[in-house]
């Protein structure tokens, strides 16, 4: 009772408080009110210096730092522990799997921003697709993400956003009668370049086996639109390989386009498992050939996939191939598996040997060649290394008909 008694104070309901030693001796006659309370600076003090000071030299507080903690002293990991791919395990409980986790090198961020929202905008507004979009491509944050829409990549893609071709690889929609083509397609794709401002632009197109010419005279006429609204800009055709008709590859060719593009994919000896039945890899060297010889200064530029299964010695045979054509720039990059329906991942290729093709196709001849896990055939990196190619000819070759001028005006001179 004794410890207790020292807790309570009891406070006289007046002007002037009364402090009562006992809370049992307060009784309602005498007007006193008893509550479990500090009510005066005394008892206050009295309590604050009874109290238990703080002090930080407790274990938490003398025990290691952050940094310590999320190092735990462990040494750092060497090149290869850190390319090490991670596995985990999925699915409920009695029918889990291993999967394994995507590499950090392929791992990137969500798409946002204004000028995404933009370009999309304008996309939609003109019934225009992307093969960014379609295809699922990794990098679209980056290519559409730039400062501003001049700043920007985007590959519009014609013809639909259906393709005749069911290729392993592709996300893209296949069907055998796609939609028919959109006549003012040419025009709507034309403008809305125009309106971007772009120095470079990349055209490319599902296949149309259903389509005559596989609608080579559709793509040449956009290409031919665009030139009549912006003139300096550079235009790229990334094109199927019109069943192998040499005709439609020079009708585009020759429709104004600075870079002819057609992509091998893959290696010789896995086309069958990896493309549609139609493509051929013989038939895609002839059209990169047939391409070259059209027009005369014109770039040939392909791409091939990594992780598919390839051998080393497979892809040196490719690219010996490529050059005997004089294709004068290739790509490479990583596959992506783009849903469970479509082929499997063989192997995460690491940066170190992508850097290693890289130097290798440039060292057999190659003009430029972009070799990483995230490049794409049509990746501005490698757009912006082309365009700078493409204005270094236009500069000497208006220097030499300057030459070529002032030599004929020299000698009619009498």
């Amino acid at each position: 009772m004794a410890a207790s008694a020292s807790r309570y104070r009891c406070l006289q309901v007046s002007s002037s408080f009364q402090i009562c030693a006992a809370p049992s001796r307060c009784s309602p006659s005498t007007g006193f009110r008893a509550f479990a309370t500090a009510t005066t600076e005394s008892s206050a003090t009295d309590s604050t210096s009874r109290r238990r000071p703080t002090r930080f030299n407790d274990r938490l507080n003398v025990g290691p730092s952050f940094n310590e903690f999320v190092g735990g002293g462990e040494p750092a990991l060497t090149p290869e522990d850190a390319l090490e791919l991670k596995t985990a395990m999925v699915g409920p409980k009695g029918n889990k799997k291993e999967i394994t986790r995507l590499p950090e090198w392929l791992k990137t961020p969500v798409p946002v921003g204004d000028n995404y929202k933009k370009i999309k905008n304008d996309l939609r507004g003109l019934n225009l697709h992307t093969v960014c979009e379609e295809a699922r491509c990794p990098n679209i944050s980056d290519c559409w993400g730039g400062s501003s829409k001049s700043a920007a990549t985007a590959t519009i893609m014609l013809m639909g956003d259906t393709c005749t071709r069911g290729c392993r690889f592709c996300s893209v929609k296949t069907s055998k009668a796609p939609p028919p083509l959109d006549p003012h397609e040419p025009e709507h794709t034309a403008e809305a370049l125009s309106r971007w401002g772009l120095g470079y632009v990349v055209l490319t197109s599902v296949d149309r086996d259903d389509l005559v010419d596989g609608g080579a005279h559709h793509f040449a006429e956009t290409i031919m639109k665009i030139k009549q609204k912006a003139p300096t800009m550079l235009v790229e055709a990334l094109t199927g390989d019109y069943a192998g008709d040499l005709e439609m590859v020079k009708t585009v060719a020759q429709s104004g386009l600075d870079v002819y593009a057609h992509n091998m994919e893959t290696v010789e000896e896995l086309t069958p498992q990896v493309r549609d039945r139609r493509a051929k890899f013989r038939q895609s060297l002839r059209v990169l050939d047939a391409a070259k010889r059209a027009k005369k200064g014109l770039i040939t530029k392909t791409s091939i996939m990594l992780g598919l299964g390839e051998t080393e010695e497979q892809l040196w045979d490719t690219l010996r191939e490529l050059r005997k054509i004089d294709v004068d720039v290739v790509t490479f990059g990583q596959y992506m598996r783009p849903t469970k329906r479509h082929m499997k991942v063989e192997e995460y290729v690491t940066p170190a040997v992508f850097e290693m093709w890289r130097q290798r196709a440039l060292d057999m001849g190659f003009l430029y060649c972009a070799s990483g896990p995230l490049v794409r055939s049509s990746y501005k990196a490698g757009e912006s290394f082309i365009e700078n190619v493409l204005k270094k000819r236009a500069s000497k070759s208006h220097t030499a008909m300057a030459d070529t001028a002032g030599e004929i005006s020299e000698k009619t001179v009498p």
